[in-house]
């Protein structure tokens, strides 16, 4: 019988480079968020993945961007710690909004990422961290300019070897799990085999809440709100009772949220009750309600359900 490994992988980033994408895709499951805003993973997500002998505990990191505001700051303080306690780490890049940022009249979303990944690659070489590259959205690319940008980021030395994939697609992600698999110290698992995230149930839930929220408003609605499973109760039949509330941070925004009569909040609740009741496997009885905070940003008490830094 081969030496069972297991060890932790950070996979670490600008945000929108795909991180909570890999994570799920590596994985085999959903255990990460995703939307198509930037910067909806706000705390590290611990997904498993198997591959032959090794278990890869891979800790999603939140992007790591320039921060203002408290949240930020613990964002990418939490992002960094992921990295520095990590047995490997992957560097995963936006190939197409790199390759963009360095041409003429690039958007601003493009330069900012570009930027963010300058600001990454100073961070390990500050660190002394070795990672892996992985290019990520490589679809539909010209080789030429992946060869390029392949040879400007690995000539800052920061890298050990790089890998071109989608992971939307999942194009190149088997050989990176191969290879993160033969990274991972010997020892025995560290969870069970059919166990694929580490999440508490009540803050998967508000995950779940928070990620139909944002598919639904993406447009009309900023960064300016929060999901707080205020109620979690088994039920006798089996099932399972949760309250959730809904924070935003204007009166304003509460009718975004709400819909005309209701209709918005109603879907929302039904596609997260649908998906929360197939990932339970039980019956989900779910209660939302909408609250206006405008500071709920500065609650200590938040930061610490997340697993952040309140004073980061």
């Amino acid at each position: 019988m081969s030496q069972t490994r297991a060890g932790f992988a950070a996979i670490i980033g600008a945000p929108n480079a795909g991180k909570s994408t890999l994570t799920n895709r590596l994985v085999g499951a959903k255990v990460s968020i995703v939307t198509q805003k930037v910067q909806t993973t706000r705390f590290p997500v611990r997904g498993v993945a198997l591959e032959g002998a090794s278990q890869i505990v891979l800790v999603d990191t939140p992007g790591i961007f320039q921060p203002r505001r408290r949240l930020d700051r613990a964002m990418v303080r939490s992002a960094w710690g992921g990295a520095e306690d990590a047995d490997a780490v992957v560097h995963l890049v936006d190939a197409v909004a790199e390759i963009a940022a360095s041409k003429p009249g690039a958007k601003a979303a493009d330069r900012r990422s570009a930027a963010d990944v300058e600001s990454i690659v100073e961070g390990l070489n500050k660190a002394g961290r070795q990672a892996i590259l992985g290019l990520n959205k490589i679809d539909g690319m010209r080789r030429d300019d992946l060869l390029g940008l392949t040879q400007r980021l690995f000539d800052t030395g920061v890298y050990s070897e790089v890998f071109m994939i989608s992971a939307a697609t999942g194009a190149g992600v088997d050989d990176l799990k191969r290879r993160l698999a033969g990274l991972m110290p010997e020892g025995e698992w560290l969870y069970p085999e059919d166990q694929t995230a580490d999440l508490p149930v009540r803050l998967l839930a508000a995950e779940v809440t928070r990620e139909k929220l944002f598919l639904r408003v993406h447009e009309e609605l900023p960064y300016a709100a929060a999901v707080e499973t205020t109620a979690f109760e088994e039920r006798k039949d089996g099932g399972v009772r949760i309250e959730q509330t809904i924070y935003v941070e204007r009166e304003s925004q509460r009718p975004i949220v709400l819909g005309k009569a209701g209709q918005t909040l109603k879907w929302i609740g039904q596609k997260s009750r649908e998906e929360l009741a197939g990932l339970l496997d039980r019956p989900v009885h779910l209660f939302l309600t909408v609250k206006v905070d405008e500071r709920w940003q500065d609650r200590r008490q938040f930061y610490g359900d997340v697993g952040l830094e309140f004073d980061a």
